[in-house]
């Protein structure tokens, strides 16, 4: 009797599954489809979107949809008249490096400063003497291994601009331009 019910069950249950077994990659392959053509182009213009936005190229679209300039839509506050970059030569400037050995290594650089308004000139060529004193002072003790490479000319404006700001505050210099740097 045992015997019996396993093979009904078997007969009956193998009927089941098989029927399962033909209708289970039927479901999957509607379910994979579902996936490729549905859910990944959905997840792909999301992903595209959102990069947009956050890296600041989707603000002009944004701008104009919205009828408001693209610095408004980070809600910044803009002037009304956008000023135009002021610049101010410094004068040329020639240094001895400080070098190791017999060999002198000599730097060439004239440098502009972008001022933040016109205004600032006057400040500017009031404490010229110290702005020069600052700069040569800093740069006499720089080896060449420091002037080598992008980072080496990064890090030299940085620290020129620091210099500069220093000097002349309360007025602002914005960047240190590199009009000519030669090394020999």
């Amino acid at each position: 009797m045992v015997q019996d019910l396993d093979e009904t069950q078997g007969e009956g249950g193998g009927g089941d599954d098989e029927g399962d077994g033909e209708g289970a990659p039927a479901k999957k392959s509607g379910a994979k489809k579902l996936i490729l053509f549905i859910v990944l182009p959905l997840v792909l213009v999301i992903g595209i979107a959102a990069g947009l936005y956050f890296s600041g190229l989707a603000d002009p679209i944004l701008g104009a949809v919205t009828g408001k300039e693209p610095g408004a839509a980070k809600g910044e506050d803009k002037p009304a008249s956008v000023q135009a970059a002021v610049f101010y030569d410094l004068p040329d400037m020639l240094v001895n490096l400080n070098a190791t050995g017999r060999r002198q290594a000599f730097l060439k650089i004239r440098v502009s400063l972008e001022l933040e308004k016109a205004t600032d000139i006057p400040r500017i060529e009031q404490v010229m003497p110290r702005i020069v004193d600052n700069f040569q002072v800093y740069l006499r003790e720089l080896r060449l291994e420091d002037l080598q490479g992008a980072a080496g000319v990064y890090r030299l404006r940085e620290e020129l601009l620091s210099r500069v700001n220093t000097a002349v505050r309360p007025a602002k210099v914005n960047d240190v331009l590199f009009k000519e740097m030669l090394v020999q």
